[in-house]
């Protein structure tokens, strides 16, 4: 084999995953620009939200969708696509003058990262087996951690060192070399003949509209609260069209997703674990982003830099958990992740109104990144251990999903918290209850964590069929 050959795997592992770092970095990218995009674009104070809103809920809307369009016309051409869908709205959202275009653009960002990411997940998943496999899924798994980490601090980077509009604009180059290396480096993926590529356009309309409305109504209860009208009518017609969803995937010939789907318990418990680490983990990074700003006075830049040790915590913990699964399995890593971070949150609920960094906040931040960076791969290991080919696709955007979801849930939970303990200006008392809260939560998952099946890596077969 000659060192080409050799090394066209992990080329193939490189490109998916500088993609998906892409993708992950923009849920929390803007965070630490939003002000600065609000002044310059003349954005009403409510309307500013959208501009991160749009984004995730037309991503954890549309996964499913395109996990299935993967499977179905071939994972390299939905993947192609849904990178220069991502692209060229990134330039759009960079060169926006208007509130109007920029969140049109952050919407058609969205849908390209739907496209893109379960195709890319795919693809990893089917291209490599046995140790290969667990290389890429726990590399896979520390971007969607890593990535979330370390958006805030390129965040705060790109706005203090150029303009806001750089946050998008840095997408462009990358996006369009990762295209050129794809039609060389990666295969065109076998897709069904014609004939069987039947489409679920009921199923996929009410899923679509089941998960918008679903994150629509959790990201909005920061500001209207859990017992608002609007809230409880929201998630009330979530639940309604994603029952309906359920039903007409009981009926149809070719269902968008399979009812075999709900009877693979590895592919369930994997995106569990995801949903709540990934809840945990972009809770945490509101709450600190709101304690470092407006309780200390951080600018900007120094927000984002207070971010690095977490994302290299979780790219240590990452690299760790590919020896760690073989040896004690994907449970005995997630249950140690779990209690890392909530022995991490435990430590910053106890942080005073006035904070010192290196020793209030950074012991806590140091176990909260060695929890993810153990927990998120040990569920990518879980969930896609045992599902067929034929699904990777639907799989991979099942994970994806779980993802976006919990990244809303976690907002929505640890931030409406937080915003109801605040008492006469006291945004120290606010974040300690919020981290209460996260502790308690990781608790219970670690508790729960004892039930997940454990998978070794040797375990992990890919059924290819």
């Amino acid at each position: 084999m000659s060192d080409t050959q050799h090394e066209r795997p992990w080329t193939v592992l490189l490109v998916l995953s500088i993609a998906q770092f892409m993708v992950v970095l923009d849920v929390t990218v803007v965070n630490v620009a939003l002000p600065s995009i609000g002044d310059a674009l003349h954005f009403a104070p409510a309307d500013l939200q959208w501009v991160i809103t749009a984004y995730v809920l037309c991503t954890g809307g549309a996964l499913l969708l395109g996990g299935r369009l993967a499977d179905m016309l071939g994972r390299r051409q939905v993947f192609l696509a849904g990178l220069l869908v991502f692209t060229a709205s990134s330039l759009a959202s960079g060169l926006a003058g208007s509130p109007a275009a920029l969140i049109a653009a952050r919407a058609a960002q969205g849908l390209g990262a739907a496209l893109l990411t379960p195709a890319a997940l795919s693809i990893v998943t089917a291209t490599y087996t046995g140790e290969q496999r667990k290389t890429a899924l726990t590399t896979w798994g520390a971007i969607a951690s890593g990535g979330a980490a370390a958006g805030m601090m390129f965040g705060g980077m790109l706005t203090s060192w150029a303009s806001w509009e750089w946050v998008f604009l840095i997408n462009v180059p990358i996006g369009a070399a990762l295209a050129v290396v794809t039609l060389h480096r990666i295969e065109p993926t076998p897709r069904p003949p014609a004939g069987e590529r039947h489409f679920d356009i009921p199923g996929a309309l009410l899923a679509l509209a089941g998960l918008v409305t679903l994150v629509y109504g959790l990201e909005g209860t920061a500001d209207h609260g859990w017992g608002s009208v609007r809230t409880i009518a929201l998630l009330a017609a979530a639940a309604a069209l994603l029952a309906a969803f359920v039903a007409v995937e009981r009926r149809v010939a070719q269902p968008l997703v399979h009812p075999r789907t709900w009877r693979t318990p590895r592919l369930t418990a994997g995106a569990a674990l995801m949903l709540g680490g990934t809840a945990l983990l972009v809770g945490s990074f509101f709450l600190n982003t709101l304690y470092l700003q407006d309780a200390l006075g951080a600018s900007p830049l120094d927000t984002g830099l207070s971010f690095l040790p977490i994302a290299v915590a979780i790219g240590f913990a990452a690299h760790l958990s590919g020896r760690l699964l073989s040896h004690v399995g994907s449970r005995g890593v997630a249950l140690a992740g779990l209690a890392l971070v909530a022995g991490g949150a435990a430590l910053l609920a106890t942080a005073p109104a006035h904070a010192s960094y290196g020793t209030d906040l950074l012991p806590g931040f140091v176990l909260l990144g060695l929890g993810v960076g153990l927990v998120l791969p040990a569920a990518n290991v879980t969930a896609m251990s045992d599902v067929r080919d034929a699904d990777a696709g639907l799989a991979s955007g099942l994970m994806s999903t779980a993802h976006e979801l919990g990244a809303a849930l976690g907002l929505a939970l640890l931030s409406a918290i937080a915003a109801s303990s605040i008492r006469d200006g006291d945004l120290a008392a606010g974040y300690q209850n919020g981290f209460v809260a996260a502790a308690a939560i990781a608790a219970v998952m670690t508790l729960a964590a004892v039930a997940l099946p454990s998978i070794r890596p040797k375990e992990a077969s890919f059924a290819l069929h």
